[in-house]
């Protein structure tokens, strides 16, 4: 347990009562060409809530960190659209969403689910965690653990995406 600014965090995993919340902060804090949709979330905590985290402060929901688990280093824009289950073991994370509530932002609540998720990712037996970030990202994921692997072969959202990774063995 965390604790942040005089309250509890709680990392836990998602539950479907977490989705009108979790559909929230997602708008409010993506472009509307890169938001996930109510249902694309939807069909996220039913197919992949093992790799679907969410951290509570004194019972809020104050941001989540989700992706499915993948063969490769490298994130697919079809990963945005389609989901299916997570093997039991091996394969990347790749995450689709790390968002945080306004009024919880600058409480390290990013940096907790990154590390929540890393012990998972070892947990589960899995290779280790991918991403895309923007440029102005970058350095927030290298403080993180994570390896800057170049530009991305992604278009999601219309945007240029950076391959940020972090393997398990690191």
């Amino acid at each position: 347990m965390s604790y942040l600014k005089g309250g509890n965090m709680k990392i836990r995993q998602v539950q479907l009562s977490d989705l009108p919340i979790i559909f929230q902060i997602e708008t409010d804090n993506f472009s509307e060409a890169e938001v996930a949709g109510y249902d694309a979330i939807k069909l996220r905590i039913s197919e992949t809530p093992d790799t679907f985290l969410v951290a509570e402060i004194d019972g809020q929901v104050a941001g989540y960190i989700e992706g499915p688990v993948i063969g490769s280093k490298h994130l697919t824009d079809d990963l945005f659209k389609t989901v299916a289950k997570n093997p039991a073991t091996g394969g990347y994370i790749a995450v689709t969403s790390l968002s945080v509530a306004a009024q919880f932002q600058d409480q390290s609540v990013g940096k907790q689910l990154i590390i929540a998720l890393k012990a998972l990712a070892k947990k589960q037996g899995r290779d280790g965690i991918t991403l895309t970030c923007h440029d102005y990202l970058i350095g927030y994921y290298e403080k993180n653990g994570f390896t800057n692997q170049g530009l991305s072969a992604s278009t999601y959202g219309g945007g240029v995406w950076y391959e940020m990774v972090w393997d398990t063995k690191d």
